[in-house]
């Protein structure tokens, strides 16, 4: 697969490159997620060109896109979600860097998966990214099928997270009732 490129040539007009059903590019939901469920995954990049290719991609591959035009209104675009999700934020954004979103997602502790967007490249760059929160970075231009199987990595932490979580509420309960049992049985 060739990276995606952003052409200086596009405009509203253009369409995305087509993807046949059988380009790899194209998975079935249940190859992203269990039982047919979506992801959402909101995409904050304040270039019309790069978000829209972005959104395209994330809809083929069967995600629920959520766009935001800078770091602002993905900030409260992340507050307003209830469920975990995934992120796909460019670093040099208006508003707020996704450096900074990273930071504020972190502090808040939301259930969230964060990719990290940039034309940034270096070692240096990598662990400042890291180090502000993001879980995982690519630089563009970006192989679409990279994207995809990093995706597929954050569905999968998000999905342990959430299924750990369940686990942890039961067992907890659990506790609870042998909490109460105990002091209703004598010993």
């Amino acid at each position: 697969m060739k990276p995606i490129a952003f052409s200086p040539n596009w405009n509203e007009t253009s369409t995305l490159p087509a993807l046949s059903p059988n380009d790899p590019a194209i998975i079935a939901p249940s190859a992203i997620l269990p039982s047919g469920q979506t992801h959402r995954v909101i995409v904050a990049d304040d270039d019309p060109v790069s978000r829209e290719i972005l959104a395209g991609l994330l809809r083929k591959w069967r995600y629920e896109v959520i766009l935001a035009v800078d770091g602002r209104e993905a900030m409260e675009m992340i507050r307003a979600q209830q469920e975990p999700l995934l992120a796909v934020l460019d670093w040099m954004m208006p508003g707020l860097e996704g450096t900074e979103i990273c930071r504020r997602v972190r502090e808040i502790n939301k259930s969230i998966y964060v990719i990290l967007l940039t034309a940034r490249s270096g070692k240096e760059r990598i662990v400042e990214a890291l180090d502000a929160g993001a879980d995982d970075y690519l630089t563009k231009p970006f192989d679409k099928e990279e994207l995809r199987a990093r995706l597929k990595v954050g569905t999968r932490i998000l999905t342990l997270q959430s299924t750990l979580e369940a686990r942890v509420a039961e067992l907890e309960a659990t506790h609870q009732e042998v909490r109460e049992l105990r002091l209703r049985i004598p010993l």
